[in-house]
């Protein structure tokens, strides 16, 4: 009989070098051993170090677990393309302002994660979410 999927977590960590601590507090109700978690998360995420990349841990009723990754935050993206945050007064005050090419580049990056597989719907969806922070798009 195949093993049963009780839990499903969503973690968001440091890439490269998750945070112990965190590990352990998602983790240790489900019986899933924290440092074998941040091993491999830590292994296969070292190429990003510097960004936060999402991780889903699938845990099985054997305490058997997987690990799928997504792409990084939309809005850490545009942070990290504008050189600060966002904007505390979003449409009164800017923060900043994306060119087109690093509108598409963020577009391209996230479009696996994204419920559209056009590349122009994904921008136009990545610009939504800059303009929410403040960031205008500028041609």
């Amino acid at each position: 009989m195949a093993p049963r999927i009780v839990r499903v977590l969503t973690i968001e960590l440091d890439a490269g070098n998750a945070a112990m601590v965190e590990l352990g507090k998602m983790l240790g109700p489900t019986g899933v051993p924290p440092h074998e978690v941040k091993r491999r998360y830590d292994d296969d995420t070292a190429r990003y170090r510097g960004e936060r990349i999402p991780a889903v841990v699938t845990i099985a009723d054997d305490r058997s677990w997987s690990i799928s990754y997504k792409t990084p935050p939309t809005s850490f993206l545009i942070r990290r393309a504008i050189g600060r945050s966002g904007s505390a007064k979003a449409g009164h005050e800017p923060a900043g302002s994306l060119s087109r090419a690093q509108l598409k580049a963020i577009a391209e990056r996230k479009l696996p994660d994204l419920n559209t597989a056009d590349l122009d719907a994904a921008m136009r969806q990545i610009e939504g979410t800059a303009r929410s922070m403040g960031v205008a798009v500028r041609d």
